[in-house]
């Protein structure tokens, strides 16, 4: 496996992660009292078009070329580091 190929697979196994993580806040957020889950749906919906970014950059990933590597690379990992942070803050928050 190439390092390009490594890098890809370990980056889409965190956003899958990440993925399942928001399914279980997801869940427990089902549970909360009506007016407060509103506002968890409103960030989780947020949550999730992150994730989609994060995505669809990986998609990117894939794709580049040589030249372009390194800075797509450091933009996947801004957008992954933002979501993360922003699951962070979403889950103490509950």
């Amino acid at each position: 496996m190439t390092k390009r190929e490594e890098y890809i697979a370990k980056m889409k196994l965190q956003l899958d992660e990440l993925d399942a993580s928001m399914d279980q806040l997801e869940a427990k957020a089902k549970d909360a009292k009506e007016d407060v889950r509103a506002k968890y749906q409103a960030e989780m919906a947020k949550l999730r078009q992150q994730s989609k970014v994060a995505k669809d950059k990986l998609q990117e990933v894939k794709t580049v070329g040589e030249d372009k590597w390194d800075a797509v690379v450091a933009e996947m990992e801004k957008v992954r580091d933002a979501v993360v942070h922003s699951y962070r803050y979403f889950k103490s928050q509950l």
